[in-house]
């Protein structure tokens, strides 16, 4: 069967889940509609989705359609489970990105369109929510093309507007859809406006595609067919189209243009097999590790091969996935994603293949935390299970993060946000019953340099019996741009041989992880090898590392440095007569406005500031006040 393996994409509350239950329910895979509302959903299963109302956790589901199977993964879309749409985005082949007809383009809308941009994922967009009063195509249409700067292609227009709205014009193929009580019926469509209308998509579509271009005033619906794939598969634009997920109104074209425009995943299910993993979750009935299957073919019974851990891993059972819900299967094929009984230690990011050809896919990229808060066990006996607990959480979430504070031997539970944190510690204590206290939260802080030292020499020189250790590093620190770190090496005549420079480059690495003002990371700045020297007996590469390591220490006890906080971009949505007393809590707040209009403010405020925000923000507003955020940087603490 041929096969679709794409996510739901979008900004919390444009509808992601409940067009995923639609789909579910078109394709015949559910019998009922599930509702988030009521917590009646199949992707929203976990206990905490359904009292909060908010997707947390990727899920995955199956539905055939039209002689395809489509894998979907309904993707959170609250920023603080940013990770988990990463994680998710890095093994699809195509995505459809659900924009509310009200809102258009929101902040975290945006955020998740450029994860996509990073990993080359075509996509579709789907104008949702047709049906609610101020809703309008047209504005989000161009809300995508200049906040999101792509070139859309809207190849449906709705029929009626707000309670009106009964169906949409489809543009390819002339027809009229309409849909009473759920069921669809199809006319012609023809008329000034929808000849109109098409005429203008034909001309959108020939300014980009030299084939629609030689049939300009008389292109066949099959060339404006393949013209829209082939400049969705090339992310030249992406075709839009619309409806109201809610009241059953667009689903059924919509899951036609996903076998029609986005991808087939590719692979050879003859090849050594390859798979990565991308997710691992402990179930009730024992951990799963969910893989997308790239070469060759998975068997129940095989034993697998980790290739960068360097270990076996055994497949004991192979599942098709759906949701909470599992099918056994005796095999996954290229193209596949499914989930592995069996496999004990395999972390997400991990590849498993064949040991005989090792192979090593591209992991993804996981978030650094922003958030942390102190977390121990209220009985001492339990303080080993809370270390085990929090392990778990880390392993099936790597954007958790635990360590332990060096001055005060708390453990400390870092996170992307306060609800990411509040989400972590409520799920330790529904699955384990473990009573914690947890701290106030606090943000993660950086340093930079801002004045830089040159010359600064560091010895380092050990003679304790056996062999001894030397290295001499000169090093130059200077400030650089954003938050990065760069390395070079201006040594000549060989007076520090290559190995020995990534030796010192990579102690240099493990100097960054507490800087001198407070023991935060440093970020921004470029070291310079300058000048070093070895001993004939005693140098190695242990020894530059050290040096390197130690020097870049005392370096930046050389420089001025600053510390840095967190911010993110919020846009607060509330009636204008309350806008005047949301601006002033936003200054209060050290926010700098960016933007405004009659019912929504924008501003960069501190991280740190933000903390029970919500809370405050309905008090203030008296319940018609809401807001979104968004990661945006760091910038000097105030």
């Amino acid at each position: 069967m041929r096969v679709r393996n794409i996510g739901i994409l979008a900004h919390v509350d444009a509808g992601k889940t409940t067009l995923t239950e639609r789909v579910l329910y078109a394709t015949g895979a559910t019998y009922k509609r599930g509702e988030v509302h009521d917590g009646t959903t199949v992707t929203d299963f976990d206990p905490q989705e359904r009292d909060r109302g908010i997707t947390i956790f990727a899920a995955a589901v199956s539905c055939d359609w039209a002689g395809h199977r489509l894998n979907l993964i309904d993707t959170p879309g609250h920023v603080d489970f940013s990770d988990e749409v990463e994680r998710s985005l890095r093994v699809l082949d195509g995505a459809v990105a659900v924009f509310d007809a009200v809102a258009g383009v929101e902040p975290q809308s945006e955020s998740v369109w450029r994860q996509a941009d990073r990993y080359g994922v075509p996509r579709l967009a789907f104008v949702n929510k047709l049906d609610r009063a101020g809703a309008d195509l047209d504005a989000a249409v161009e809300s995508i093309r200049t906040r999101l700067g792509v070139s859309p292609f809207v190849v449906q227009r709705p029929i009626g507007r707000e309670d009106g709205f009964t169906g949409v014009v489809d543009l390819v193929g002339m027809r009229a859809l309409t849909w009473v009580d759920g069921v669809l019926h199809e006319e012609p469509a023809d008329g000034y406006e929808v000849r109109r209308a098409r005429r203008e998509l034909e001309e959108a579509v020939a300014e980009r595609h030299a084939g629609a271009l030689e049939e300009l005033g008389a292109m066949s619906d099959d060339t404006l067919r393949g013209a829209l794939r082939e400049l969705t598969l090339s992310g030249e634009g992406v075709v839009v189209l619309c409806g109201s997920a809610y009241r059953d109104k667009g689903v059924e074209p919509l899951l036609d243009a996903v076998v029609a425009y986005l991808p087939a995943p590719g692979g050879d299910p003859e090849a050594e097999p390859a798979a990565l993993v991308f997710k691992v979750h402990a179930a009730r009935t024992g951990r799963l590790t969910y893989v997308r299957v790239y070469d060759g073919t998975l068997r129940k019974g095989d034993t697998v091969w980790d290739a960068g851990a360097g270990r076996t891993e055994r497949i004991a059972r192979i599942l098709r996935v759906q949701a909470d819900r599992h099918t056994e299967v005796d095999r996954a094929v290229a193209g596949d994603i499914v989930a592995l009984a069996g496999p004990k230690a395999a972390r997400a990011g991990a590849t498993l293949c064949s040991r005989g050809a090792p192979v090593l896919l591209e992991a993804p990229r996981t978030a650094d935390p922003l958030v942390s808060v102190a977390v121990e066990a209220r009985r001492t006996a339990d303080a080993g299970r809370l270390a085990t607990v929090l392990a778990g959480l880390v392993e099936e979430d790597p954007s958790l993060a635990v360590r332990t504070d060096a001055e005060t031997g708390q453990t400390v539970l870092s996170g992307l946000g306060e609800l990411h944190l509040e989400v972590a510690v409520e799920k330790m204590r529904q699955a384990t019953g473990l009573a914690v206290t947890v701290g106030r939260p606090q943000v993660a802080y950086r340093e930079t340099v801002v004045r830089g030292a040159t010359g600064v020499l560091y010895r380092h020189v050990k003679q304790d019996g056996g062999a001894g250790q030397f290295a001499h590093v000169q090093l130059d620190v200077e400030p650089l741009d954003g938050t990065g770190f760069e390395f070079a090496s201006a040594v000549t005549g060989g007076r520090v041989p290559r190995e020995y420079v990534r030796a010192v480059e990579a102690g240099c690495r493990e100097a960054l992880a507490d800087g001198p003002l407070g023991g935060h990371r440093v970020v921004g700045l470029r070291v310079t090898l300058t000048d070093g020297a070895t001993h004939p007996k005693d140098s190695s590469e242990m020894a530059f590392r050290a040096a390197g390591r130690f020097g870049l220490r005392a370096a930046l006890r050389s420089c001025a440095m600053a510390l840095l906080e967190p911010v993110a971009e919020v846009t607060v949505s509330a009636p204008a007569d309350v806008l005047g007393g949301v601006l002033g809590d936003l200054a209060a707040r050290r926010g700098q406005v960016t933007g405004s209009t009659d019912r929504d403010v924008t501003a960069v405020v501190p991280l740190a500031e933000l903390f029970g925000y919500a809370t405050q923000l309905r008090s203030r507003t008296r319940g018609r006040g809401t807001f979104t955020s968004r990661p945006a940087g760091y910038r000097p603490a105030a």
